[in-house]
C-alpha cells in the first residue's frame, strides 16, 4: 500500500510554517494518542503515521530531500546510518563525482550516530517543568581503553595511507578515491587490539542521563543534548541525542498552544436561575459566576489561567465551557416538580422563554414553504 503524501497526512500547505507543522500535528497527536483510543487499531495507525509525516517534516534538511524527491529518499538503500535512513543527495552526488575526478572530502573518523528519546509528560509537568532521569541504550567509549581501541592504548599511523585514511586507485583515465583497505578509512592502526571492544573503541550498555525539561513545553518540541548520542569512532566525536516530547492526554484539561479548554456540567436549575461554580485550574479553583439564562454551550474566558509556553512571555487563558446537564435517577417528587413545570411553558406565551427552539422551528417552516411553494 502507497504511503500518503506527508503534507496531506498533517492536512497542511506544502508553504506551512513550522508553526503551522506542530500545530497541525498536535491536533492530530491528541485526537489518535493510543491512550484516548485504547485497543483502536485505526487510531493507532493513524497516531503512527502523523508522527513519521511530523518527524520528516519539522527537520529542515530532511522536509528539502523530501521536497525534491518523496517518499524514495526515505526508502531502504538509499540511507546513511545516524540520519533516521536518508543521505542528502547532494553528498551522494559529491562522493561519486569528487571521487573520479579525485575530489572529495578527507575521511578520516566517523562522528558517532544521533540518538532520538520520546519522552512522555503529564500536563501538570510539561506546564511546570521537570526534571527526569532516562535510560538510553547506546554505543559508548570503550571504559577499558578509553575509547582508543587499543589494549595498551596506542595506535600507529597506517603505512598503507600514511594516516589520511583514503587511496587512490588508477581505472585507466580516471583516478579514484577510495577508503584505505588497510585502516578502514581512520588512519591509524592499533597493533594490539582491546579485548573488552574487540578494537572499535565502543561497547553497548544502558547510558542514565537527567533531562531538565523546562516549563511549557508542548507535543512536537524537541530538546537536543550534545554530546549524548552514540560514541564516535576513535577520535570522532559523539553524536547527539534529541528528546522529542509527547505530552498524554488529559482528562480534565485540552491544551490549543497557550490556552487551556475544559467542560464543567452544571444543572439546569442553575443555568435558568443563575448560580456560582468552582472551575478547577492549574493554580486549585477558582469561582466564577454564571448569569441567569445562560445556554449550554457558553465559554467563560479566565485571563492568565492558561500555560505560558516556552516561547511566551504572558501565560494564556483557560476557556471554561458550560455544559447544562440533564438530571438522571430522579425521584417520584421531582418528577411530579418537572411535569408541573412543564405545563406551564404551555400556550402562546411559551416561545418567548425558548428563543432558540423559536427561530429553530420558525427557520424549518420557511424551509418547508420553500420546498413545497
Amino acid at each position: 500500500m502507497s504511503k500518503r503524501d506527508y503534507y496531506e497526512v498533517l492536512g497542511v500547505s506544502k508553504s506551512a510554517s513550522e508553526d503551522e507543522l506542530k500545530k497541525a500535528y498536535r491536533r492530530l497527536a491528541m485526537k489518535y494518542h493510543p491512550d484516548r483510543n485504547p485497543g483502536d487499531k485505526a487510531a493507532e495507525e493513524a497516531f503512527k503515521e502523523a508522527k513519521e509525516a511530523y518527524d520528516v517534516l519539522s527537520d529542515a534538511s530532511k522536509r528539502r530531500i523530501y521536497d525534491q524527491h518523496g517518499h524514495a529518499a526515505f526508502e531502504q538503500g538509499m540511507g546513511g546510518s545516524g540520519h533516521g535512513g536518508y543521505a542528502d543527495m547532494g553528498d551522494i552526488f559529491g562522493d561519486i563525482f569528487g571521487d573520479i575526478f579525485g575530489g572529495g572530502r578527507p575521511r578520516g573518523p566517523r562522528r558517532g550516530s544521533d540518538l532520538r528519546y520520546v519522552m512522555e509528560l503529564d500536563l501538570e509537568e510539561a506546564v511546570a517543568g521537570v526534571e527526569k532521569r532516562i535510560e538510553v541504550p547506546t554505543m559508548a567509549a570503550c571504559e577499558a581503553c578509553d575509547g582508543t581501541g587499543a589494549e595498551d592504548r596506542r595506535t600507529e599511523t597506517c603505512g598503507t595511507c600514511r594516516g589520511m585514511g583514503h587511496v587512490r586507485i588508477q581505472r585507466g583515465i580516471f583516478q579514484m578515491q577510495q577508503p584505505c583497505p588497510a585502516c578502514g578509512g581512520s588512519g591509524r592502526l592499533i597493533p594490539k587490539p582491546c579485548r573488552a571492544c574487540h578494537g572499535t573503541g565502543r561497547v553497548r550498555r544502558e547510558k542514565t542521563l537527567s533531562v531538565k525539561i523546562p516549563a511549557g513545553v508542548d507535543t512536537g518540541d524537541r530538546i537536543r543534548l550534545q554530546g549524548e548520542g552514540e560514541a564516535g569512532q576513535p577520535g570522532a566525536p559523539n553524536g547527539d541525542l534529541y528528546v522529542d516530547i509527547q505530552v498524554r492526554p488529559h482528562p480534565v484539561f485540552e491544551r490549543d498552544g497557550d490556552d487551556l479548554y475544559c467542560e464543567i456540567p452544571i444543572r439546569f436549575s442553575q443555568a435558568a436561575l443563575g448560580a456560582s461554580i468552582v472551575v478547577p485550574t492549574l493554580d486549585g479553583e477558582v469561582e466564577i459566576k454564571i448569569p441567569a439564562e445562560t445556554q449550554t454551550g457558553r465559554l467563560f474566558r479566565l485571563r492568565g489561567k492558561g500555560v505560558r509556553s516556552v516561547r511566551s512571555r504572558q501565560p494564556g487563558d483557560l476557556h471554561a465551557r458550560v455544559v447544562v446537564e440533564t438530571p438522571v435517577n430522579l425521584t417520584a417528587r421531582q418528577r411530579q416538580l418537572l411535569e408541573e413545570f412543564e405545563q406551564t411553558f404551555e400556550g402562546e406565551d411559551a416561545a418567548r422563554h425558548s428563543p432558540k427552539s423559536s427561530t429553530f422551528f420558525d427557520g424549518v417552516r420557511a424551509f418547508w414553504d420553500r420546498m413545497t411553494g
